[in-house]
């Protein structure tokens, strides 16, 4: 029973972006500020900064208030913008008035930091 009870309390401390990274096993932890760009046919672009929390050699993991959904596309970029990177979302979490995205990079990012 013990540890189901610390199972539980673990889990409960988790923020929104730690739960969606347990789907990536090979996601490490980052904190890079960026400004998340999306890019949304049809609507004009709406951009937020925020941090990426999480990330592999693909994707990159990240809280927004973006209505961003499954297969939306965004840009990432950095503040001295050696990161300037187009990705696909392909999981979104939601969890207590809270949103966590993953973002998976299209095509070759020079300047990530994670490698495969």
């Amino acid at each position: 029973m013990s540890s189901e009870v610390d199972v539980v309390s673990v889990l409960a401390g988790q923020t929104c972006v730690e739960r969606l990274a347990q789907l990536f096993p090979t996601a490490s932890p980052v904190r890079i500020p960026v400004k998340v760009t999306a890019l949304v046919a049809g609507r004009r672009r709406l951009r937020e900064q925020t941090v990426i929390e999480f990330g592999t050699a693909q994707e990159v993991l990240f809280s927004s208030k973006l209505p961003l959904e499954f297969e939306d596309r965004v840009r990432l970029v950095n503040s001295d913008g050696s990161l300037d990177a187009r990705a696909t979302v392909v999981a979104v979490r939601y969890h207590g008035g809270r949103k966590a995205v993953a973002a998976r990079f299209i095509g070759d990012v020079e300047n990530w930091i994670i490698k495969s």
